[in-house]
């Protein structure tokens, strides 16, 4: 008869050495952590997404002079979709660096700040989902869908007061010390970015009683406003998958 002896206890290899990681922490933890990538990740290939995308767009609708043309209007006619895509990516961007830094928004205020956040993200998505109206249109010949676009970029603002409480809440966190600076820099360049952006085209618009052309440079304003949202969300990622790798490394 075949028998089958097997080592004392004490014999076996010991947990962390000759026992490979996958049986020894587990086959199912370490295949889901490979398999879903961490939020700050997400955030940073949804907002690299957005941005390329609509580098793409200004060769693709050259036609559109981007010095006086709004980034919304790529998403009318030919190409459109790549807008709408563009701007769907911008909100899993926003999702993305919301969950990574939400452990520091435990207090009243980090959760006034989430909600409005939360509420700027939606107004992105109503302006992906709702194609603008072609610029200089009537208002007595405005589309439903493009007056929602409307609404959703005004929604935008209220996303914007959600970043800076966020910014707050993260340089009062101990654990984002290190990364302080970076947070500086974030909140300075969205800052500047809003400035230059809301300042420069409520300028122009009332100087030419909201009618656009070549002569109402627009559009650059609205791309600094627009990238400088992004320049944050890419470095507060950034900065919250450095923090919790070397968490989770010490731990």
């Amino acid at each position: 008869m075949l028998t089958t002896s097997f080592p004392p206890a004490s014999e076996l290899p010991e947990e962390g050495n000759n026992v490979p990681a996958f049986a020894a922490r587990g086959g199912f933890q370490v295949f889901w952590e490979q398999l879903v990538m961490s939020p700050a990740r997400v955030s940073l290939m949804a907002n690299g997404l957005f941005v390329g995308l609509l580098a793409a767009l200004h060769g693709l609708k050259s036609n559109l002079d981007p010095s006086w043309h709004f980034i919304s209007e790529y998403a009318i006619g030919k190409y459109g979709w790549l807008m709408q895509g563009a701007f769907l990516a911008l909100a899993v961007a926003n999702l993305g660096t919301l969950a990574a830094i939400r452990d520091s928004l435990k207090t009243v205020a980090g959760k006034i700040g989430a909600g409005l956040f939360l509420v700027g993200t939606f107004g992105t998505v109503l302006a992906g989902v709702c194609i603008t109206d072609p610029m200089n249109t009537p208002p007595e010949a405005q589309t439903l869908h493009g007056t929602l676009h409307n609404v959703g970029g005004g929604l935008g603002l209220l996303g914007f007061i959600g970043t800076l409480i966020f910014s707050v809440r993260l340089l009062r966190d101990p654990r984002w010390r290190p990364a302080r600076p970076a947070v500086v820099l974030a909140t300075a360049l969205l800052i500047l970015g809003f400035l230059i952006s809301f300042v420069s085209i409520a300028m122009i618009t009332a100087q030419h009683n909201g009618v656009f052309g070549p002569d109402t440079p627009v559009g650059w304003p609205n791309r600094i406003g627009i990238l400088s949202g992004c320049a944050w969300l890419a470095i507060i990622a950034w900065q919250a998958g450095r923090l919790n790798k070397h968490e989770n490394e010490g731990s």
